[in-house]
């Protein structure tokens, strides 16, 4: 089985100090860093909000369920990867939500436009490692979509963190009921 680690949205604004932080932002990507450092995963790749014109999805009086502050604006500080995760490793970055919300890594593209999925199979990974941020957004939409990809799918659940961690038991049902695992 050849398996990719896929990090997902480990960036300044939702790590402290961030425009939408979540709590354990900066101790995920640390620990994503000792993850691939000591691992060896046969390929690592990236996601990250990339947003240029998201419409609906900034609000200034966000719900937090489908509008949310300015995050992660193209060009910007906050969109770029947190200092602690090192992604020296990492041998593509998928962008998403240019002009849309884009949740799923799986709706992003690399720099030629190729989507994750495509990229994975062109390297025949059959398996993914997700983790990230945030567990019960980008993380689940991710999982739940490689899932949907027909990719054998495990959520790492230490190297995640959530915005409402009271919802992360439900999350983690979700993956296991589509078939897909979950560890710590």
């Amino acid at each position: 089985m050849t398996t990719a680690l896929v990090v997902v949205d480990v960036q300044n604004d939702f790590c402290e100090g961030g425009s939408l932080a979540v709590q354990g932002g900066a101790r995920v990507a640390s620990a994503i860093s000792t993850l691939i450092q000591g691992s060896d995963y046969d390929v690592v790749v990236a996601t990250r909000d990339h947003h240029i014109d998201p419409g609906d999805h900034f609000s200034d009086t966000p719900d937090y369920v489908d509008s949310w502050p300015r995050h992660c604006v193209a060009g910007t500080a906050g969109c770029e990867f947190h200092p602690d995760l090192d992604t020296s490793a990492v041998e593509a970055v998928f962008s998403k939500g240019e002009y849309d919300a884009a949740y799923s890594g799986f709706e992003g593209v690399d720099d030629a436009g190729t989507p994750l999925a495509d990229w994975l199979r062109t390297r025949d990974v059959d398996a993914i490692h997700v983790v990230g941020l945030t567990t019960d957004f980008c993380v689940r939409a991710t999982a739940l979509d490689g899932l949907q990809n027909g990719f054998d799918v495990t959520v790492l659940v230490d190297y995640t963190a959530a915005v409402t961690p009271e919802n992360v038991p439900g999350v983690l049902a979700a993956v296991t009921e589509a078939g897909g695992r979950t560890t710590r």
